[in-house]
């Protein structure tokens, strides 16, 4: 089972698109996608209703950086943890835990400070007259970070230092 706040919002679509992708020759079938409409409340409901709805279940996605937190809960809530793969998005302090504890498998995050960083590392060097750095089709990609147990200690350190915890 998918959850998402909305569907129709293109990061949502596309994080659905590339899981439906990644997922294709698999075994793995996405039963449904339940959105919440960015409601935390509702969140948790949807899945705690798809758990008795479908009791067998094998994973769960949250597209969203509340929907991990949201999966947890319910999770937990009904005795499941470890029998119910949780895969989720952003680096949200309940999911980074949630990761730590063997509660969820992995969470995808964007790198924000690197969007920040080679932003301005590119207009000062554009100001100097360098464009050398821009590619012909105009995009750069940062790249994702995929977070499991075996890394999470030190994502954790890191993002703690990044947003200036100690």
């Amino acid at each position: 089972m998918v959850f998402v706040g909305v569907l129709d919002a293109a990061n949502a679509q596309q994080r659905y698109q590339g899981l439906k992708e990644a997922l294709q020759g698999s075994k793995v079938q996405i039963i449904d996608v339940r959105t919440d409409n960015a409601d935390r409340v509702r969140a948790k409901s949807n899945a705690a209703d798809t758990l008795v709805s479908n009791p067998d279940i094998a994973g769960m996605v949250g597209l969203w950086a509340y929907n991990g937190p949201a999966i947890l809960g319910a999770v937990r809530d009904a005795g499941k943890i470890g029998k119910v793969k949780i895969v989720c998005f952003d680096e949200d302090d309940e999911t980074l835990g949630g990761i730590k504890d063997d509660a969820i498998y992995a969470t995808v995050v964007q790198q924000p400070f690197e969007f920040g960083y080679r932003s301005v590392e590119m207009m000062t060097k554009i100001l100097d007259g360098d464009r050398s750095m821009i590619p012909p089709n105009k995009q750069i990609m940062v790249p994702t970070i995929e977070v499991k147990k075996d890394g999470v200690e030190a994502f954790i350190k890191k993002i703690n230092q990044l947003r200036g915890r100690t």
